[in-house]
C-alpha cells in the first residue's frame, strides 16, 4: 500500500536489520550471510546473537515502516537493494547495517 503524506506518495518497506558498532564486525557478519547456503537463517542467528538494537531478539525483524521513518542512508538502502539478499552494509550514526528487505510497497 502507498500512502499519501502531506500530498507525498509514501513508501512502506518490511525489513529486517542487524546493527553492529564495528566496520570490521559488519564485514564478517555479511561475508557468512553471502555464503550460507539458507542466508535468512544465518541473518537471523546472527541478529540474535550480534546485533545492537532491541529488534535483534526478533532476528531483526522491524516490521513494516513509511520511507521517512528511518534515518536517510538506511531508508536509501531499503529501496534501492535487492529483495530477499544483503549485497552490502550501510554506515549511520547509529553504527553499521546489514539489512534484509522482505518486501516492499512502491
Amino acid at each position: 500500500m502507498v500512502i499519501l503524506v502531506g500530498g507525498i506518495l509514501e513508501k512502506r518497506a518490511h525489513a529486517s536489520h542487524i546493527l553492529l558498532r564495528q566496520k570490521s564486525d559488519a564485514k564478517r557478519i555479511l561475508s557468512e550471510i553471502n555464503t550460507a547456503k539458507k542466508p535468512l537463517k544465518v541473518f537471523q542467528k546472527a541478529a540474535k546473537k550480534y546485533s545492537k538494537c532491541p529488534s535483534g531478539q526478533r532476528g531483526g525483524d522491524l516490521g513494516w515502516f513509511h520511507e521517512r521513518e528511518m534515518v536517510p542512508a538506511f531508508s536509501a538502502a531499503c529501496f534501492e537493494q535487492p529483495l530477499k539478499e544483503v549485497d552490502r552494509f550501510v554506515k549511520t550514526e547509529f553504527g553499521y547495517h546489514i539489512i534484509w528487505v522482505h518486501e516492499r510497497e512502491e
